[in-house]
Parts: C-alpha cells; sequence; structure tokens
C-alpha cells in the first residue's frame, strides 16, 4: 500500500525528470519542479534538500534500469556475439519501458556531462574487459578485429537514435504510432543481425 508520503516523492521524482529533461541540471530550478509536482518549494526541500540531491534520485531511477544488468552481462563467459544480443534486448526493452532515457540522458550530457560521467564510472562497467575478449577472439577467427569503443558506440546509436528522432522518422517513412511501435519491435533482429554480420571474419 503506498502512503501520502511515497505518493508525494513519486510525484516530486516525475516533475524533476520533467524538468530536468526539459531545462537540463543548470537551468533546472526548485521552485519550477515544486510548482509542477503541485507542492510548496519548502516541502520539495523536506524531502530531498537540494537540487544536486534530487537530481542524484532521479539519476539513480534511469540508471536502475541499464546498469546492474549491462554490468552482469559484460562480465558473463558469454562470447561477445552473445553479449551483443542480450545487450540490445536489456538496452531496447529499457527505453521502450522508459521513453524519457533518451532525452534525460542527452540533455544531461549537454548541460552537465562530468556528472554523468561520474555516475557511468560508479556503474564499474570496463570496457578494458571487452577489448579483451574483442582481442581473444578476433586472435582465434571467430570475429574481425575491431576497437571496442567502435562497437559499442555503434550498438548503442542504433538501439537510441530511433527513440531520440521519433518525429524525423516518423514523418519521412509516413508511420502511424501503431507502425512506429511495430517498427521498435522489429529494431532487435535488425540491429543485432547488423552487428553480428559487422563482425564476421
Amino acid at each position: 500500500m503506498t502512503t501520502s508520503g511515497e505518493n508525494t516523492e513519486i510525484q516530486i521524482l516525475v516533475a524533476a525528470r520533467e524538468v530536468f529533461i526539459a531545462k537540463g541540471y543548470e537551468s533546472a530550478r526548485m521552485q519550477e519542479i515544486a510548482d509542477r509536482a503541485g507542492i510548496n518549494k519548502a516541502l520539495l526541500h523536506y524531502y530531498f534538500r537540494s537540487k544536486e540531491n534530487l537530481f542524484d534520485a532521479v539519476f539513480s531511477e534511469v540508471a536502475a534500469h541499464l546498469f546492474p544488468a549491462v554490468r552482469q552481462l559484460l562480465e558473463s563467459n558469454l562470447a561477445i556475439k552473445e553479449k551483443i544480443s542480450f545487450f540490445v534486448k536489456i538496452y531496447l526493452n529499457a527505453l521502450h519501458e522508459n521513453p524519457y532515457i533518451p532525452s534525460f540522458v542527452i540533455n544531461t550530457l549537454n548541460s552537465n556531462p562530468e556528472r554523468f560521467l561520474k555516475y557511468i564510472q560508479k556503474s564499474g562497467i570496463n570496457p578494458v574487459m571487452i577489448q579483451k575478449q574483442i582481442d581473444e577472439e578476433a586472435a582465434r577467427g571467430i570475429i574481425r578485429p575491431i576497437k571496442a569503443e567502435h562497437l559499442l558506440v555503434n550498438t548503442i546509436a542504433m538501439c537510441l537514435f530511433p527513440f531520440v528522432a521519433r518525429p524525423i522518422i516518423q514523418n519521412i517513412f509516413q508511420m502511424s504510432d501503431a507502425e512506429y511501435q511495430a517498427y521498435l519491435e522489429l529494431r532487435q533482429t535488425e540491429v543485432i543481425d547488423f552487428v553480428h554480420k559487422s563482425l564476421a571474419v
């Protein structure tokens, strides 16, 4: 059973997320967040004390959808192609269930990249480990040699772009909302197939 305090906290987090997406961290104002949440500023400060604490709470919510599962996957004993397959599924499912994530991340990167990088470093995701596995599999002739930064950026970009550029995609390809949703559902197979072929020897 949700208490009134929990309801207020949820209202604040939703309002803060909307303001951070629209304004970025630096331009967001606590008064605007309080107004959007339908509470007074004193109550907002009672729950979160500062804008930084509020941002941390919103970002933690975003990170919880992505980082733990991705880290566990990258540290697993799966082959690179299998890791890519599961990564794409995890990432696209998280974006589909939480479509605000791309805008939030992009705004944070634009307004305060240092703050975003701090969370990435805390996630424990280690690209050096991925490069080591790529090099080992390339040496055995399983995949072609490739830099981890290219593989990961290419994969993430193919997952992320359809969410960021939804209005453009729908307009160019004359998609209804239902057709766009069907298009997103096909992205898993398309992205995985594309990346696998790019790794072929």
